[in-house]
């Protein structure tokens, strides 16, 4: 395809998605900021939004999206432990759309396999809820990836205003207080009065998770059931007519004094119809977090040129990364022994994934159970690998929008002293002097980097190094979002019927909707 044939049918592709987004409704009336609350603000603008008014650069993004997370709770639907999940609460696709979409958001999570975002593992309850009240009030395609925008932007901007603190990634599990909320009554057409109560009464006691629990016990699988359950009694509460304080947020008793160290309330309405976070999404291609992915990437890599080893062939494995990854990395350490050792912890290890590439040429969720997980030959090379710090890696970390970078300018010297107790002087002096800058999150990354180092007990050492993983955001998940997702989707057995015309979603009908949403769980 030549380039200005390729440049035409992209505009074409864009004129439809924005045609479908103008004719789907009237134009939503803007609120002027002033003396209402941040909650109150976006309240609001969550409930006015209409199609027309997201870029098709943001739909497409979210289409992606609810492509990606199906992948994610497929691949939970698959393992021993999402079997049991659904033993005790049933299939996702049940008649409650309230239960439907705690299994759809506990299912996707726990592996994490899920997609996430500045800031926040957004799609846990941002898409998981919307799919299962699109199917259950006959919502059309393209107002099911409008209330995944719509939740997506009010949990990201949640999460942002308690980033620096102690809570991060998949800990901070308020994200799907204001996920799960914003989805549904999205959904619902709510009106604003509901939003800020149904969010008042979410946070009214949001949930903190046990890292005890969260490392060394099942109970991980509960870290978005939990929250999005709270969501929808939330929700039930304010349709009942329950009020919820709308200053919730930056109140001195509220929110944001018991979660964050620097509160930043004004990143809850912050360029509101301008910037977009979901701008920001990273694609998660191997289940893991965080700070796996381009230490994976790098290790598929050097299985190609090398072809297949043995734990015997390698005299040490080196993975450097940025503190990040490394913080991940010690909290899982403890609890990582060998076969046997708890799938809480094991998700945030560095040498087991890495240790499998290296050996199979690929990382997948059948690589967390039996057989593969007893593999003693993957367990000895895991032992030959060690982490180190690399200060450039980390320092294009904060240069990045996610998962901190824009938490940090946002502060500016606010935020020294949450820096100094992430990774002490050493980390405040290499991120500098920073502040807000107001982009708009079109350009954005994500670099959590990492360079892979095999050194051979023949004397050979070949090494691999990538700065934004395979998928994260930047420009080429930009540009080919639409193929890594595809790709993820049909790697846990989706159907090519729904990847097929997942590019359509925006155009189906209700009852297209519901067939396509039936095809990809109940194949």
């Amino acid at each position: 395809m030549t380039a200005v044939l390729a440049e035409s049918v992209a505009r074409a592709l864009c004129d439809d998605w924005a045609e479908q987004a103008e004719a789907s409704s009237p134009s939503a009336a803007r609120r002027p900021a002033g003396t209402d609350t941040p909650l109150r603000e976006l309240s609001h603008w969550a409930a006015t939004l209409r199609p027309q008014a997201v870029p098709c650069r943001v739909l497409k993004l979210a289409a992606s999206q609810v492509l990606s997370q199906i992948a994610s709770i497929r691949a939970g639907l698959q393992h021993p432990l999402g079997r049991k999940l659904v033993a005790a609460f049933g299939h996702p696709m049940q008649r409650d759309p309230r239960q439907a979409a705690g299994v759809f958001a506990a299912l996707g999570s726990w592996l994490n396999l899920d997609d996430t975002a500045y800031a926040g593992h957004l799609s846990n309850s941002t898409v998981a809820v919307p799919l299962a009240f699109a199917y259950a009030r006959r919502l059309d395609g393209l107002s099911l990836l409008t209330s995944v925008v719509v939740a997506n932007e009010c949990a990201a901007r949640i999460t942002a205003s308690a980033t620096l603190g102690p809570l991060r990634g998949q800990s901070a599990v308020h994200t799907h207080l204001a996920g799960a909320v914003a989805g549904r009554l999205h959904a619902d057409r709510a009106s604003a009065s509901l939003y800020e109560n149904a969010f008042g009464l979410a946070f009214a006691m949001p949930n903190w998770p046990l890292m005890r629990a969260f490392l060394a016990s099942d109970a991980r699988l509960f870290n978005t059931f939990t929250p999005v359950r709270t969501a929808m009694d939330a929700c039930d509460a304010a349709y009942a007519g329950l009020r919820g304080a709308p200053d919730i947020m930056e109140h001195s008793d509220g929110f944001l004094a018991r979660f964050a160290t620097v509160p930043l309330p004004q990143a809850v309405a912050k360029g509101l119809g301008r910037r977009w976070h979901t701008d920001t999404l990273s694609f998660k291609m191997h289940p893991g977090g965080p700070g796996i992915d381009a230490a994976v990437d790098c290790a598929q890599e050097i299985h190609r040129e090398l072809g297949p080893l043995r734990p015997q062939d390698v005299a040490e494995v080196v993975v450097e990364a940025s503190l990040y990854t490394l913080f991940a990395g010690q909290r899982a350490a403890a609890y990582v022994t060998g076969p046997g050792s708890p799938l809480g912890a094991l998700v945030l290890d560095v040498p087991y994934p890495v240790a499998t590439t290296l050996l199979t040429g690929e990382f997948s969720v059948d690589d967390f159970s039996s057989p593969a997980v007893d593999d003693l030959d993957r367990w000895a090379l895991a032992k030959r690998i060690r982490l180190e710090h690399d200060t450039e890696m980390t320092r294009q970390l904060f240069l990045s929008d996610a998962p901190f970078g824009e938490a940090v300018r946002e502060a500016g010297e606010l935020a020294v002293p949450w820096l100094r107790g992430f990774g002490g002087d050493e980390l405040v002096d290499l991120v500098g002097a920073v502040r807000a800058d107001n982009r708009d999150f079109s350009s954005s990354t994500k670099a959590t980097g990492a360079r892979v180092t095999v050194r051979l007990t023949d004397g050979r050492t070949i090494s691999r190094t990538r700065l934004i993983p395979i998928g994260a955001a930047g420009p080429e998940t930009r540009h080919s979002h639409a193929d890594l997702v595809r790709e993820k989707f049909l790697s846990v057995g989706g159907p090519h019927e729904v990847a097929d015309t997942v590019d359509r979603l925006h155009r189906m009908r209700p009852s297209a909707v519901r067939r396509w949403i039936e095809t990809a769980f109940l194949d």
